[in-house]
């Protein structure tokens, strides 16, 4: 649940402090940065391979805006189902992350369709809100995050920023943000109205194939979660939470322990707590979850 407002604002809630998004503007200035951003993203996808636009999007976020990095999820029934794309290595492994612990602005900006922004996850109320996933994002270096929604009411994914110093966006910064964010979902829906039409697919079968691509680890952890379901007798929320507690006992990502259940490596049982195999041998590695043991 999130931290009440004493002030009663539910912005605030949501989305941290309006700080100076009410402060006049020159409408001449802030047209004049709508197009500047507008162009840049533009020239981001100008030429671009299809299947390289939404890297490129990523990237021209951190061209555009004060962040160090940027990463693009699908989602489905508010739940993060893959990473479409990422500006960098850390802006990968956040999203992967946030879906290991099903927690974090990422996932509650999905429920609650709006943005979600962590301006300092080393202390205070953000660090309290998802006091877990503040942890691994610190220890990646990561010290604020601010998550947009794509799409309205039931969004389709997010737009994710991160930088490695705590800070608010300014009210310029976050109408700069929105901006990425319409871009995003406008090249998640052209896109793939594209491959349906049958034109600019490419010849590796253009959307619907690097779309695959970007669900094909998390199709693992669905494969995983049905057979956790057999195997103890359980629905899939209780099936996926068996493997997140697995993945953050031993420090791995979810989609990690998936492969291991799906090769047969490792099976699950009623008694296990997470500290040892059932089978096989696909063991705790720590590289992606340093706890600094």
């Amino acid at each position: 649940m999130l931290p009440p407002n004493p002030d009663g604002d539910p912005f605030h809630e949501v989305t941290g402090p309006r700080r100076d998004l009410d402060a006049p503007r020159d409408a001449g200035a802030a047209d004049a940065d709508r197009r500047a951003v507008t162009e840049a993203l533009a020239v981001a996808a100008q030429g671009a391979d299809i299947a390289q636009i939404p890297l490129q999007l990523c990237r021209a976020c951190t061209r555009v805006l004060p962040v160090s990095g940027a990463s693009i999820s699908l989602a489905s029934d508010s739940e993060v189902r893959a990473t479409w794309a990422a500006s960098d290595e850390t802006a990968s492994r956040l999203a992967e992350t946030q879906y290991t612990l099903g927690t974090g602005p990422c996932q509650t900006a999905l429920v609650l369709a709006a943005p979600v922004f962590a301006a300092d996850l080393t202390e205070g109320p953000d660090a309290r809100r998802w006091p877990v996933f503040a942890q691994y994002a610190v220890q990646l270096g990561v010290r604020a995050v601010f998550s947009l929604p794509l799409g309205g009411a039931q969004p389709i994914g997010t737009l994710d920023l991160y930088r490695t110093s705590p800070g608010p966006l300014t009210g310029r910064d976050l109408e700069t943000a929105l901006l990425a964010r319409d871009a995003a979902t406008y090249a998640l829906f052209a896109l793939a109205s594209s491959d349906e039409e049958g034109n600019d697919a490419g010849d590796e079968g253009g959307v619907a194939s690097w779309l695959d691509a970007a669900e094909a680890d998390h199709d693992e952890v669905h494969q995983a979660v049905g057979m956790v379901m057999v195997q103890l007798n359980v629905d899939p929320q209780q099936a996926l939470d068996r493997l997140r507690a697995r993945a953050f006992a031993q420090s791995r990502t979810v989609t990690e322990v998936a492969r291991d259940v799906t090769m047969r490596v490792l099976r699950l049982s009623d008694e296990d707590d997470g500290d040892g195999e059932e089978s096989g041998g696909g063991g705790g590695r720590h590289g992606d979850f340093d706890q600094g043991r």
